[in-house]
């Protein structure tokens, strides 16, 4: 009697396995990538709004120019402190306190007949000229309006190191923010195609107005 052996052949597992690996990959880097992009975008949404806002209003100082307002004030300082030994942080504080000076100092000089202070803030400025003769001095004070004041803060004029900080910290939120949301479009095969040709239309766009339109 003859029999018949049938021979099973078993299946590429190592072939299943490979698509399986790539699949649970995809689907894990998808999943990082759009809460990555919307918890970055929440978390630093004020300070990105911030910062896109007063790139508009930066670029139109224009806009703020009768908001500054000047105005000039006179008092007397204490001789003593003005003398061989001037006693700058007396100068300094008793500025501040006469006329609610916040701002940080910006500079400081000395010479044989006056002394010249001035402190520098977003959208403020006050120089201070003092006579060592009599303690006369007259301050003048600068206040240049909320856009001035928001336009400094773009760029971290006289705002001091911790706001620098910050401005550090939307730049590498805004960069996270960026190539999070690019990384997206790689996953998505229906518009991939559509959106990298977008984007590099506007690179593309943005070049050709630099080279025709900046001097």
């Amino acid at each position: 009697m003859t029999g018949t052996v049938e021979i099973m052949t078993p299946a590429p597992a190592p072939a299943r396995h490979t698509a399986d690996w790539k699949h649970k990959w995809k689907k894990r880097a998808v999943t990082w990538a759009r809460w990555s992009h919307i918890y970055l975008s929440m978390v630093s949404f004020a300070i990105l709004f911030f910062f896109a806002a007063t790139g508009l209003t930066l670029n139109h100082q224009d806009w703020f120019a009768k908001q500054q307002r000047t105005t000039v004030y006179k008092g007397t300082m204490d001789r003593t402190w003005l003398g061989n030994e001037v006693a700058q942080l007396r100068i300094v504080e008793g500025l501040r306190q006469s006329h609610g000076i916040k701002a940080a100092m910006g500079d400081l000089r000395i010479d044989d007949a006056q002394i010249s202070v001035n402190f520098k803030g977003p959208g403020y400025t006050a120089d201070a000229v003092i006579d060592r003769a009599n303690g006369s001095y007259d301050v003048t004070e600068t206040r240049m309006g909320w856009g001035a004041v928001i336009n400094d803060l773009h760029k971290g004029r006289d705002a001091g190191h911790v706001w620098g900080s910050l401005i550090d910290a939307a730049a590498v939120f805004m960069t996270l923010v960026s190539v999070t949301g690019l990384s997206l479009i790689f996953f998505l095969a229906k518009w991939r195609r559509t959106g990298l040709l977008l984007m590099g239309a506007g690179t593309v766009l943005s070049y050709v107005l630099y080279l025709v339109f900046v001097p």
